[in-house]
């Protein structure tokens, strides 16, 4: 059945501006009516072209209306002068009154009637002198309301403004601001995400998909004993797929689909966000079976009495508390099930995270390069690509990135192509749009001077030299010295994808950070600011390897990271001042042992630094090609390839 026929009892719903259309003509209407519709408008003249005509003894009548205007009527006779002519009434209806052939305004009504007497008594005239009263009844009932309508569309408009947005079939009024603003797909609704878009994340969608058939098919599960699970939470770094999975199991899913935000229950009014999360429980029972879908579940589920200083009640904890009364309180929902989604698990309450109510954690992490192959497919399915580009390559050149990176740069190389003229995107955009995305864009057109061109040369080459060297050190792809976003100068590596690191891999990833610095003491014996992104990452790193793996000999087997987030609140370290000055020595030693590993073998290599810079001055931009010329085969090249 169409969507037009899907209710052919309905009534057409009556629009409020033919209510407004209709006042309106009948007010205008009464006012032509009432403000002489039978006849057309008299002329104007001045009182002493009136004394004149009254002189003359054309003047039949006056009427002086409200002591301040004059209508003046002619004499049958007058009316025919051609001085008159053009004043003769046309009535469109007879028996209304005539409309007068003169009006116009007077000063002091004493003085204007002592004329028109002193005039009529000179000439012995007959003219009738009459005084009248006119009322405008509808228009000073309209004044009169005025102020009351303008209070009342004053306050309409306020409260629609204060509770725009609102939904769940508030209608956007104020009294309806505790309805929930979910967003409801059913199985009738166009939503074009399936299952199919989502690349990688096998795991992930597999136990989703299995609560989206358990709606489907519950009995296949009920026959034997078993009980669906009440929530599912979505863990993941951002841009990991998480919401896009969210928009799979709607497009799946022939049951009604529940979506909104966390925020969606923040308001400014007390009691809104816990009268919502009712308001929704209550729509999804109503609908049963269904799923609840609330992506960022942070902004309400942080653990409850960490931000509350004050020790006044929180109205975000009231929410809290009435989502978990509703997910498993002493009432049951019966096929509700709740999917959400958060990159911060860490500070999301405990009792939120029991079994009960969110029964499953459902990691979705970074994709490696099988599942970065997959996203790839589907992201350039609508682009036009190059016959002979290569996805596999384009999966390996992409380590860490996320299914949202991977999309960006699909987006950035097909605009790269189309900037360029090009018909089809080919294997360069591509790497082009991986260094806009990571590099920033280029500035070749920056001013920058010889001795400090000359000073990144030798800083760039000083990583590759060290990158080359040390086997747990990440693979060089590209070197340039033409500024990019903030930086003067970048080198691409291709790291390891490594789901353990040991300490010997640490320290020569530090190693070769540091050979920029290391590279401008050797040849300029003087260091510059230019090494601050590369200290700051070693100092991470350093700090890392003794305050949370326990990698250091002096400090021991002991973190001092709490997976749980507890400690993000707190304002004492969990050491003493001792351990302390400890911490702080072990991480100023592993960093400058590393630094001085570099110059050591920055001058063992002094001539081949030189001979790659050198290079590097020259061409601007260098790659894998160069530094093979000038150092030979990378010993340790055994897995790059495969």
């Amino acid at each position: 059945m169409s969507k037009d026929n899907k209710n052919p009892n309905k009534k057409p719903k009556l629009n409020p501006y033919w209510i407004y259309g209709v006042v309106i003509t009948i007010f205008l209407g009464m006012q032509l009516f009432y403000g002489g519709f039978g006849g057309q408008s008299s002329a104007t003249i001045t009182p002493s072209k009136f004394l004149e005509y009254l002189d003359q003894g054309d003047v039949a009548k006056v009427e002086i209306v409200n002591r301040r205007e004059a209508k003046v009527y002619l004499t049958k006779e007058a009316v025919e002068k051609e001085v008159h002519k053009a004043t003769k009434p046309n009535n469109i209806l007879p028996a209304m009154t005539p409309s007068p052939n003169y009006t116009f305004e007077f000063g002091d009504l004493q003085n204007f009637e002592k004329e028109i007497n002193e005039t009529i008594g000179a000439n012995n005239l007959t003219t009738e002198l009459k005084y009248k009263t006119e009322e405008n009844l509808w228009g000073n009932f309209l004044i009169s309301l005025l102020p009351f309508i303008l209070i009342i569309g004053v306050w309409i408009f306020i409260m629609r403004r204060m509770s725009s947005g609102s939904g769940g079939g508030a209608g956007g009024q104020i009294f309806n601001i505790g309805k929930s603003k979910a967003r409801l797909f059913d199985e009738k609704t166009d939503v074009k995400t399936s299952f199919r878009d989502v690349a990688g994340l096998e795991g992930a969608k597999e136990e989703v998909q299995e609560i989206v058939d358990f709606l489907k098919n519950p009995e296949k599960y009920t026959s034997l004993g078993g009980k669906i699970p009440k929530g599912a939470l979505l863990v993941g770094q951002p841009g990991t797929g998480k919401t896009l999975l969210a928009k799979a199991v709607a497009g799946e899913a022939q049951v009604p689909f529940f979506s909104l935000s966390g925020s969606d229950f923040v308001e400014m009014f007390v009691g809104v966000g816990a009268s919502r999360v009712r308001d929704l429980f209550k729509q999804a029972k109503e609908k049963s079976p269904a799923i609840i879908f609330i992506d960022e579940i942070d902004a309400i589920g942080r653990a409850r009495g960490k931000s509350n200083f004050s020790g006044s009640n929180d109205e975000r904890e009231n929410t809290l508390n009435q989502l978990l009364t509703e997910m498993d309180g002493f009432g049951t929902n019966t096929n509700v099930i709740v999917l959400a989604a958060t990159n911060r698990a860490d500070v999301l309450d405990k009792a939120l995270m029991r079994a009960g109510r969110f029964d499953r954690q459902i990691f979705v992490d970074l994709p490696d390069v099988r599942e970065r192959k997959e996203i790839f497919e589907v992201h350039l399915r609508p682009i036009k690509q190059s016959e002979t580009l290569d996805i596999d390559f384009l999966a390996k050149q992409t380590p860490g990135f996320s299914g949202a990176d991977i999309a960006n740069v699909c987006n950035e190389a097909a605009l790269i192509a189309a900037r360029n003229g090009k018909k089809a995107v080919d294997k360069q955009d591509f790497l082009d749009a991986v260094d806009r995305i990571v590099g920033g864009l280029e500035k070749k057109n920056k001013i920058i001077t010889p001795d400090e061109k000359r000073a990144v040369a030798y800083h760039e080459a000083g990583h590759a030299t060290i990158s080359w060297m040390l086997e747990h050190a990440a693979p060089l792809v590209k070197v340039t010295i033409v500024p990019r976003g903030q930086s003067l100068g970048a080198a691409w590596y291709l790291p390891e994808e490594r789901l353990i690191v040991r300490p010997e891999q640490m320290l020569d990833e530090m190693c070769a950070a540091l050979g920029g610095r290391a590279a401008e003491k050797v040849i300029f014996d003087k260091i510059s600011t230019g090494a601050l992104s590369d200290l700051e990452k070693v100092t991470k790193q350093a700090r890392a390897m003794v305050t949370i793996y326990g990698l250091s000999d002096q400090v021991g087997n002991l973190t001092y990271y709490d997976s749980s987030g507890q400690t993000e609140y707190g304002f004492t370290k969990p050491y003493s001042e001792k351990t302390a000055e400890l911490i702080d020595k072990e991480i100023s030693n592993i960093i400058e042992t590393q630094y001085q590993r570099a110059i050591k073998l920055l001058e063992d290599n002094k001539d081949k630094l030189t001979q790659l810079a050198e290079v590097l001055l020259e061409k601007e931009v260098i790659f894998k090609d160069n530094l093979e010329k000038i150092f030979g085969k990378r010993p340790f090249a055994k897995d790059e390839e495969e």
